[in-house]
């Protein structure tokens, strides 16, 4: 094994894009260990992980390439060792310098300081947030502001996230190409008319608002009577809509003129779905 240049090894390692598959060869010798660290660009991890600052720079220290992270507490328990945290971020920011895509699920511990690290990470662009009840606008804004290439955004079940500076921000000086809002009870349809200028780059779209007030007699908790704004959107780009449980009345609420997508409909009391073929 030692008698193959490594160049060849490196070869090997890309043609195995099985996770358990890389594990396993990783254990075969010193050599695969350390080739199969250097070229692994995605890593995924749980309720296993230990979140202590050592054992996460020791983490990261081994994959020096990663380009994609995951960490997903779905089955977390109190009993468990704790979660990652805010510090961890920053070991995060500070060991993966090319790190452009991460997805935090169920991260309880991290909160606006722990994105105000992420900020740091000029190469992330996709940031994809499900149920992070800490994080505010506040963090989301800094991750708009300090990753100037963010193009894609996912927030869902963060309950703490309204409709703060960073939709504006985002929709003046960004370049997202795909937002998803989910079960975020502080941001309203009429909020992402902040999103402005935006829209026109936009690609990819979902929202969701949680809730039963689709049911008969129930009302829409983002209506906002006599709202003073305009809800047509210009979203010339727009390939792929996705709305759930939205309620809106005709000139109100959110329309979509443009090109193929005259309208979203007067009333959406389940899902709607829409795709633009190329």
């Amino acid at each position: 094994m030692e008698d193959i240049p490594e160049p060849l090894l490196a070869e090997i390692v890309k043609r195995i894009t099985k996770t358990s598959d890389l594990n396993s060869l990783s254990l075969v010798s010193k050599q695969l260990c350390t080739v199969e660290a250097e070229h692994r660009d995605a890593i995924r991890v749980g309720c296993g992980l230990n979140p202590s600052a050592e054992a996460l720079v020791s983490l990261f220290s081994r994959f020096p390439n990663l380009v994609k992270v995951e960490i997903n507490y779905s089955g977390w328990k109190t009993s468990n060792r704790d979660q990652l945290n805010n510090q961890g971020l920053l070991v995060l920011s500070s060991h993966c310098p090319s790190l452009s895509d991460l997805a935090l699920s169920l991260c309880s511990y991290i909160d606006d300081a722990g994105l105000g690290y992420l900020a740091e990470c000029k190469n992330l662009k996709s940031l994809r947030l499900d149920r992070a009840p800490a994080v505010t606008s506040t963090g989301i804004f800094q991750v708009a502001v300090g990753c100037r290439y963010l193009s894609v955004l996912h927030l869902v079940d963060c309950t703490a996230v309204d409709n703060g500076e960073w939709l504006e921000y985002l929709g003046r000086y960004g370049a997202l190409g795909e937002l998803v809002v989910k079960e975020c009870d502080g941001i309203s349809q009429y909020d992402l008319l902040k999103f402005g200028p935006g829209w026109t780059s936009l690609q990819k779209f979902e929202f969701e608002i949680n809730g039963n007030y689709w049911m008969p007699g129930a009302s829409d908790p983002s209506y906002v009577s006599g709202y003073p704004y305009s809800y047509d959107i210009c979203c010339d780009g727009l390939k792929d809509l996705r709305l759930a449980h939205i309620i809106t009345e005709p000139e109100t609420g959110l329309r979509f003129p443009p090109g193929e997508v005259q309208s979203i409909g007067d009333t959406l009391p389940g899902l709607c779905y829409w795709s633009k073929r190329e």
